[in-house]
């Protein structure tokens, strides 16, 4: 709707200023309700542009009439009016709004899928490192990037999502000696001989903190891994220690539904040589200090990119990355979800790029890199989130609680409503399981993704597990009332979006006809502020406008029964599509 209207504004503008530029936005939502649903701020700018060429406008509302004047007629459009500085203020037709809801329900939700000017984005996220434990620092990462890249997919772009590991490194070459200490038979290390992969690094992080020689070794190992091929034991072992992390990265994926493809930093190891090569060539490259690095204008300190020592660092791989994305992978936008600590490493290897020629100046043009930042996840004493004993939260326990929570309070629920003789389905024990993983593991998601990403923001059990508010449990259980609605109604839901009709007579009617119909706008914009609590607030108030439509507008036994039907399906089709881009599976029963 907002796209159809918007070119109307531009035929309007063209036909009424054609001798003006062409890059202006025609149409906003309209700030305040009670005087439209959109509206065009062109005139101002145009208005002080002819004044100081001495044009003959006398006032700004003379240029928004002639806006307004030259707009070509339409059913969306019920009224328009000037206001203030010559705004001109429209208000959509309820029939307008209404077919655009009924065609969605013919057509499918994904004809309400946004255009963007990309074809193909990297979207690299989670990114955790071998032989360490996912922890709770993670989980924003995992989440925000899984959403960013859903929202894309749904926007028609094609995502390559990537999983950045940590594979490569001095640290391997530690591992790999203490391994050899451990099993001399490379054959024996597998996930059974090493249980706690976790344990394992950090004893074998103590010793090559305090024992000389042991570092010594660690250090020739790292050497021999970097070196020699595929047919070393040195590269065995290491296979062997990514398959073991790899294994228990894919069941926090398998919980969290998240899907990624792992390219870790040894895959761009290759690629270092010629890059660094071709940046020398360019002149980008100088020697201080015994190492080779990249002066970046603005920034104090330069950007390493060939150590002292000859060894490459996270700048080698990442310029390594970025330009392997952008000539053989040819994306058009590179997004990097990673905590807001990387912001200025991520701003030095984009300006980087920028001296090199691989990116355009920040002109709105692409190819183009973004780096996502976020805050930090903190516990209820407003400190970095922890254990008692001080230790960083593992992600597999943190899903474990919010389950079992889950699971205590749905027994709990359940209890109550036979005490009370409430008619309700009794569930089995097996039941209240596959419940509580579901609502656990969206409340976990959301409490996250509801939060601008760049602030800090404090973990609490309490608060996302909250029936009431603006949580995931909340929203899960506002869906099932909705689903409930339609099946008791005993009509043939299918068969009403052909043959009813959809009316939006109601105030509230027309309100929550209208939040639906900006679902397509409001993912736009998510995906072009990478900000996925743009839709948490769309999709919260969406359950708010619902809950009132619903108050003021009986649905069953009723005139307009087909009518409100359709809206409820509609906002049902709206929520799962919402549910979907979270990350979130809903349940029609809870």
């Amino acid at each position: 709707m907002k796209r159809q209207l918007a070119n109307l504004f531009y035929a309007s503008l063209r036909a009424a200023f054609p001798n003006e530029p062409d890059d202006i936005e025609p149409l906003v939502a309209a700030s305040m309700t009670k005087f439209g649903d959109y509206q065009c701020n062109n005139a101002l700018g145009l208005f002080t542009k002819f004044k100081r060429n001495g044009t003959h406008y006398v006032n700004v509302h003379a240029v928004g009439q002639d806006i307004m004047i030259n707009l070509s007629p339409s059913e969306m459009i019920e009224s328009c009016s000037i206001g203030g500085p010559g705004f001109v203020n429209v208000k959509l037709s309820n029939n307008g709004i209404a077919k655009s809801i009924q065609k969605m329900l013919v057509d499918g939700i994904e004809t309400w899928a946004p255009r963007l000017p990309v074809e193909r984005v990297v979207v690299d996220f989670s990114s955790p490192n071998i032989a360490k434990e996912m922890h709770v620092g993670h989980l924003r990462s995992t989440i925000i990037g899984d959403s960013i890249a859903r929202m894309l997919e749904f926007s028609n772009v094609e995502v390559l999502r990537r999983n950045h590991v940590g594979d490569w490194g001095t640290q391997f070459g530690m591992l790999i000696e203490y391994l050899f200490e451990k099993f001399p038979n490379v054959e024996d290390i597998n996930e059974t001989a090493i249980s706690d992969l976790q344990a394992f690094y950090k004893e074998s992080k103590k010793r090559f903190d305090t024992d000389v020689a042991f570092k010594e070794r660690a250090q020739k190992a790292t050497g021999e891994l970097f070196i020699l091929g595929g047919e070393s034991k040195y590269r065995q072992a290491w296979t062997q220690i990514c398959e073991i992390s790899r294994k228990e990265f894919d069941k926090i994926y398998e919980c969290l539904g998240v899907h990624l493809e792992e390219m870790g930093e040894s895959f761009y190891n290759p690629y270092i040589p010629k890059v660094i090569e071709a940046l020398s060539n360019q002149g980008l490259i100088e020697v201080n200090e015994d190492a080779r690095v990249i002066f970046i204008e603005g920034f104090k300190i330069p950007l390493i990119v060939v150590k002292k020592d000859g060894g490459y660092n996270y700048a080698s791989t990442d310029l390594a990355a970025l330009w392997y994305r952008l000539n053989e992978e040819k994306a058009d936008w590179i997004i990097y979800v990673t905590d807001v600590g990387q912001q200025q490493h991520f701003d030095m290897v984009f300006s980087a790029a920028k001296r090199a020629g691989w990116l355009p100046d920040d002109d709105g043009t692409y190819p183009k890199a973004s780096h996502v930042g976020f805050g930090l996840v903190l516990g209820e004493d407003g400190k970095r989130f922890r254990t008692r004993s001080s230790e960083v939260v593992r992600l597999v326990d943190l899903l474990d609680e919010a389950k079992v929570r889950m699971l205590e309070e749905a027994k709990e629920r359940q209890k109550e409503r036979l005490k009370n003789g409430i008619i309700a389905i009794h569930w089995t024990e097996e039941e209240l399981k596959q419940i509580a993983e579901i609502v656990g593991y969206a409340a976990v998601k959301y409490a996250d993704l509801k939060n601008n990403r760049l602030t800090n923001y404090t973990f609490s059990f309490k608060q996302m597990l909250n029936h009431k508010g603006n949580t995931a449990v909340a929203l899960l259980y506002a869906y099932a009332r909705i689903c409930s609605i339609i099946e008791k109604s005993d009509q043939n839901i299918q068969e009403l979006k052909t043959t009813g009709s959809l009316v939006l007579d109601h105030v509230d009617e027309r309100i929550l006809g209208l939040h639906l119909m900006r679902f397509s706008e409001v993912v736009e914009e998510a995906c072009s502020n990478l900000l996925p609590s743009v839709l948490c607030d769309y999709f919260y108030n969406l359950s708010e406008y619902f809950t009132k439509f619903y108050l003021n507008c009986q649905v069953s036994g009723t005139a307009e029964e087909t009518s409100r039907l359709l809206l409820c399906e509609a906002t049902v089709t709206v929520m799962r599509k919402c549910f979907h881009l979270l990350g979130i599976v809903p349940r029609d029963k809870i």
